[in-house]
């Protein structure tokens, strides 16, 4: 006799597999438009915003750059953005944890793509739900900070396996707070083997050509 399978598990397959068909439309329209869109994911507070504050100024009138932001409530980050003069939109995701492929495609008649080099996609902040969910991005980056602790990697080894670089933000505090630099670069690797890593301070500037070059497609 066969198994029947849960149907929570066969409701998940379909949802998973109409996201990454709405991917693949969008990874085709970020192609054509010639649009490098990038993942950002971290828990709460880990930096995603501040680090896209400062890259919106510093490499203002060298890369056209926008933002879809996703928040549970609130335009708030989108908002701050704005502030440096790129286009930013707000994606409310309500009770979703997650941004999802459809939601980007929803927004994207919102922004020229034709005249975008680079496309950040700021997902909500939560190290669970976004690993699944492929939003038709060239690349994906999981932020973690140094106040965070560096076990994160080892509890959310899902997010940091599907990571393309990893981002540790924060990096004027690290002494303050005691961080293990070494600890945390090691957990990284044990759940990432090989991944890419690029320290940093969105205050200081310290570390941001690395990311920058990152941003521009150019490796780390």
């Amino acid at each position: 006799m066969t198994a029947t399978k849960p149907r929570i598990v066969t409701v998940r397959q379909h949802i998973l597999k109409a996201n990454d068909h709405t991917a693949a439309e969008n990874r085709a329209a970020f192609a054509a438009a010639g649009v490098r869109a990038i993942n950002l994911a971290s828990s709460p507070g880990a930096g995603k915003t501040a680090l896209l504050e400062r890259t919106l100024r510093d490499l203002a009138g060298q890369v056209n750059m926008a933002v879809a932001v996703g928040d549970l409530a609130t335009e708030n980050d989108a908002a701050r953005l704005r502030q440096h003069g790129a286009q930013a939109e707000q994606i409310v995701t309500g009770t979703i944890c997650h941004l999802d492929a459809a939601m980007v495609q929803a927004v994207l008649p919102r922004f020229d793509l034709a005249g975008l080099e680079v496309l950040f996609l700021e997902n909500v902040g939560n190290l669970v739900c976004p690993s699944s969910y492929d939003l038709g991005e060239a690349a994906r980056a999981v932020l973690i900070s140094t106040t965070e602790g560096e076990d994160k990697p080892l509890k959310y080894p899902t997010m940091f396996n599907t990571a393309d670089v990893v981002v540790i933000t924060k990096m004027d505090l690290a002494d303050a707070v005691g961080f293990d630099r070494d600890l945390c670069r090691e957990n990284i690797d044990r759940a990432r083997p090989g991944v890419p890593v690029i320290e940093l301070s969105s205050l200081s500037g310290a570390g941001l050509d690395a990311w920058y070059a990152f941003v521009r497609g150019q490796g780390v």
